[in-house]
């Protein structure tokens, strides 16, 4: 693994502590109440999204089980149409998804 690739893997995981630090003690109501919590976790997860692109097609082929097309989906979605985004959706991402794509990523850490 590229030294490159092994930064944008940590960096991915610094982002989602972030996005965990910014809705910490947070429901969904306090959450879609706080712009500033709002625009700082969703740019969080939209630059989990940016530092896809210097993930590997041969790390993605060996870790299929992340969603990596799907991540950078999501920050396309993010940057083209900021207004779209659905607030459900982002939380569904906080509260369902994103601490098991950080034990993913700490995993493939522990692999190199």
């Amino acid at each position: 693994m590229k030294n490159k690739e092994y930064m944008s893997l940590k960096k991915m995981i610094d982002y989602i502590d972030k996005a965990l630090r910014y809705t910490k003690n947070c429901d969904f109501e306090m959450f879609s109440k706080n712009e500033e919590k709002v625009d700082a976790t969703i740019f969080a997860i939209s630059q989990i999204g940016e530092l896809v692109k210097n993930i590997s097609k041969e790390t993605m082929e060996k870790y299929p089980n992340i969603e990596w097309i799907i991540i950078k989906n999501l920050r396309n979605k993010i940057v083209h149409d900021y207004e779209g985004i659905k607030l459900n959706l982002i939380w569904d991402i906080i509260t369902e998804d994103i601490v098991k794509l950080k034990k993913d990523l700490e995993n493939i850490l522990e692999d190199c």
